[in-house]
């Protein structure tokens, strides 16, 4: 069983992440005991050596302090086999992805699920469109599955949609008919032991960005999942777990509520919100929009559609409101945050909207005056622009607002929707605060936030001090720039931004 640690953290800067804290800062201790802060300032060092017994010391030598950093928004199993999936990313149209599959095979398959599975691609603005027909010549008897890079849709051959039961297509497998298959890919022989080798290897990649906690909404009962690794060798991690409607019913039984601590997991590990993904993606175009998509000509659905009818939301909301949990719904398009508006007025409900791509800015007095917060992945803009200024050429002004969401007084949380894009709060930052690559222009740069923003939505809402988790990241140089800097430079700090240390817990986990 883990123990939570002492910890004496001499001569830090601490960044101020309100307006309304001073500009000059001046290094001050912070005293970590079992695990909490326990003191900031001149007191820490008194109450360091008033301890029963020494206390361990981390020098700052002048360094940066910021709370340690959260990702509201992760798959962790998903985003730990990136490292063994065939990469179809920056693709052009199913033959350039053909023919990575191609050398792959003929390079040899290396998984022990016996399935070559990819990730990454994006056709929503290819001329061509995937056909299983095509991924069959290519590949024969062996399953592949090739999963676009949203995650919404899945570009199978009939070997893999055989082995996983898989509804009979030509082309793509979409949303509801997709995610089932996603999830069995998970259960595959062999699949656990190769994902589990991925996410040890994350979660110590996340260490050195400074991130402490994420919000897992992983698909099946993840809480499991981090039970084995707390027990396991999985570095330690804060982790909020999700739940999915097919496991609404169980978690109710069980008594569970979101905050409560997952059994087992020395108290890092807690059950999160309850998860309804309420429409599509922007990339299969089924994001569900007020208005139809520009090149809507060949959909069934030219605005896209609802995942889940407005009663049947309202319904399994209300029935997780009861039992305790916070919600998280996916909204991407305009008129699915109107829906999902709708259903947290009706019930009560207290959560998040997540993504929150496309907002009809109307709509954002209603929704500051609801508990529920916007969670959003700003680096999906460098992947979505071009898509989006195809699709909502009209539009482009009210995507990814994070200003506005700002500006009306709601709470905005950072995430990156691992491993849609990776898993680094530092990237998150930068492109909320530049809204483009260091090396581009800005696009609407009206939407633009700061530095100071940013960080505040990457720190789960905490600040240093007493009573606070003892999770701290130590910085080589302030994360909030120098006065007059552009935003490309801003964001070019960010990205390089360094973690000399990190701090869960009261534990170093990172440098020192």
């Amino acid at each position: 069983m883990r123990s939570m640690a002492d910890l004496l953290v001499r001569d830090v800067r601490l960044v101020p992440l309100d307006a309304s804290a001073p500009a000059a800062v001046e290094p001050v201790d912070v005293l970590v005991l079992d695990g909490t802060v326990a003191a900031v300032g001149p007191s820490a060092r008194d109450a360091a050596a008033g301890a029963a017994a020494s206390v361990p010391v981390l020098e700052g030598q002048g360094r940066w302090a910021v709370p340690g950093l959260w990702d509201q928004h992760v798959h962790m199993t998903q985003w730990g086999l990136v490292r063994a999936r065939l990469d179809t990313s920056g693709t052009d149209g199913p033959r350039a992805v053909l023919q990575r599959v191609a050398e792959r095979l003929r390079a040899g398959l290396d998984s022990p699920t016996g399935v070559l599975v990819g990730f990454g691609h994006r056709s929503a603005g290819w001329a061509e469109q995937p056909t299983v027909a095509a991924l069959d010549a290519v590949s024969g008897p062996v399953p592949v599955a090739l999963i676009s890079g949203d995650a919404h849709h899945g570009w199978l051959n009939t070997a893999a949609l055989r082995l996983l039961g898989g509804p009979a297509v030509d082309g793509i497998v979409a949303e509801a008919d997709w995610f089932p298959l996603y999830d069995r890919l998970q259960t595959l022989p062999g699949a656990a032991q190769e994902a589990e080798r991925g996410v040890a290897a994350a979660v110590a990649e996340a260490h050195t960005r400074g991130v402490v906690g994420v919000v897992d909404l992983e698909f099946g009962a993840p809480w499991e999942q981090w039970r084995d690794r707390t027990a396991g060798s999985t570095p330690p991690l804060r982790v909020r777990t999700g739940v999915y409607p097919e496991g609404l019913d169980t978690v109710i039984r069980s008594g569970a509520r979101t905050g409560d601590p997952v059994r087992a997991t020395d108290g890092l590990v807690t059950l999160g919100p309850f998860k309804v993904i309420t429409d599509g993606s922007l990339n299969t175009r089924t994001a569900w929009c007020c208005q139809p998509y520009a090149d809507a000509a060949q959909l069934a659905h030219p605005a896209g559609a609802a995942n889940v009818p407005a009663d049947q939301l309202v319904e399994l909301l209300r029935r997780a409101t009861r039992a305790g949990l916070h919600a998280a719904l996916h909204a991407i398009g305009d008129a699915a945050v109107k829906a999902v508006l709708d259903a947290f007025a009706a019930t009560g409900a207290t959560g998040s909207i997540e993504h929150a791509q496309l907002v009809d800015l109307a709509d954002l007095p209603r929704w500051a005056g609801l508990p529920v917060r916007a969670s959003v992945q700003p680096a999906h803009l460098l992947d979505d622009r071009s898509v989006t200024e195809q699709c909502w050429p009209d539009r482009t002004h009210r995507a990814f607002a994070v200003r506005s969401f700002l500006d009306a007084g709601i709470e905005l949380a950072l995430g990156s929707d691992a491993p849609v894009s990776e898993l680094d709060p530092w990237l998150a930052m930068a492109v909320a605060v530049h809204r483009g690559p260091v090396d581009g222009e800005s696009w609407h740069p009206e939407q633009q936030i700061t530095p100071r923003d940013a960080l505040a939505a990457s720190v789960d809402g905490r600040r240093v001090r007493a009573g606070a988790p003892g999770d701290l990241v130590l910085l080589d140089v302030d994360p909030l720039g120098a006065p007059g800097m552009t935003s490309r430079e801003q964001a070019r700090a960010l990205r390089g931004t360094t973690v000399s240390a990190t701090v869960l817990d009261g534990a170093v986990v990172h440098g020192g």
